[in-house]
């Protein structure tokens, strides 16, 4: 569950330069503002940004010097750390659900072994996925975790808006950060982002198991790798905003990896210890013979009342068994 929200996650960031899809990419000077929603949306933020910025600019260097790198820095850093506590408080839900994941998959496991057999009928299959229902809703959790998207969704108009900034105002386009030109793209500042992200990924990766850390390499350096490409291919100004966002970044995920999912852990093991976790299947549960299981899961998805009835009896043969 964890992989698919990180790869909605990603899916809903890629949807961003849909709001940049009228902003034709040049490598230099000033681009013609957009007409439409995308020129509605430039008035709305795009221009408001752009005042603020040569605002911010006049306190360090004016517009001669490398007061609007400076300006996108702070403003950068100012929305990122008003969001830090949001960004803290889903890590440290989404770590709360990674550690009941580690806590449920002997019986995730057991259940998954069962659905990828062979000649598995549909009532079988309807069966197992009740079980593995139970399995989430008996010990407290959900099999898909709430997605957390405010932050993205807050954090957008600020991304599309310093591009529009950036690319449609003359003095910004034509300025400088200590000698990078803010209007094309810099190979220096995306580096620099791309790297800051890097080790961020590579933090994000010691809070999993070991045996689960190869599988999330791919989709946890999706976020260096899409940082990369915006700096890449847009102007230097952005990169900024990813450069500056990724020190806030890399500062909530040594908070993350060294300080709440430690904590997260400590506290669930000692939950654990008093109050196991329920046990709706074991390594005895599919013990029974093909036809038995057959006809007692068709029955399970039928009536109900049988449901009770096998599993009564399966609780039975089980106490024999260990006798």
């Amino acid at each position: 569950m964890s992989k698919m929200k990180r790869w909605l996650a990603v899916s809903g960031v890629a949807l961003i330069p849909l709001f940049l899809a009228a902003c034709k990419r040049q490598a230099t000077t000033q681009m013609k503002p957009p007409t439409g929603f995308f020129g509605a949306f430039y008035n709305v933020i795009g221009k408001p940004l752009q005042g603020l910025m040569t605002w911010i600019a006049g306190f360090f260097g004016g517009t001669a010097g490398s007061g609007f790198g400076i300006a996108i820095i702070l403003i950068t850093l100012a929305v990122r750390l008003v969001l830090l506590p949001l960004m803290l408080n889903q890590q440290k839900n989404m770590t709360q659900s990674q550690e009941k994941q580690r806590v449920l998959k002997p019986q995730l496991d057991i259940i998954q072994k069962q659905m990828k057999k062979p000649g598995i009928t549909q009532a079988e299959q309807l069966h197992l996925n009740a079980l593995m229902q139970d399995v989430y809703k008996k010990n407290g959790t959900s099999m898909i975790p709430s997605m957390g998207c405010l932050t993205m969704l807050i954090q957008l108009p600020v991304f599309s808006g310093l591009y529009q900034a950036v690319a449609y105002s003359p003095e910004i386009s034509s300025a400088k950060f200590f000698g990078i030109a803010l209007g094309e793209s810099s190979m220096v500042i995306t580096i620099v982002a791309t790297l800051l992200y890097v080790v961020q990924s590579w933090m994000m990766l010691q809070t999993y198991p070991p045996e689960q850390r190869k599988q999330m390499q791919t989709s946890v350096m999706l976020s260096p790798l899409m940082t990369f490409f915006f700096c890449m291919f847009y102007n230097a100004g952005l990169g900024l905003y990813f450069l500056a966002g990724g020190i806030i970044i890399l500062i909530q995920q040594v908070i993350v990896t060294y300080i709440i999912t430690p904590n997260i852990r400590k506290r669930m093991d000692a939950e654990l210890a008093e109050n196991p976790p329920v046990i709706v299947v074991d390594e005895h549960t599919f013990d029974a013979p093909a036809a038995e299981v057959a006809t007692s899961t068709a029955a399970a998805a039928s009536d109900p009342a049988a449901a009770k009835k096998h599993n009564r009896n399966a609780g039975k043969q089980h106490r024999r068994r260990e006798e």
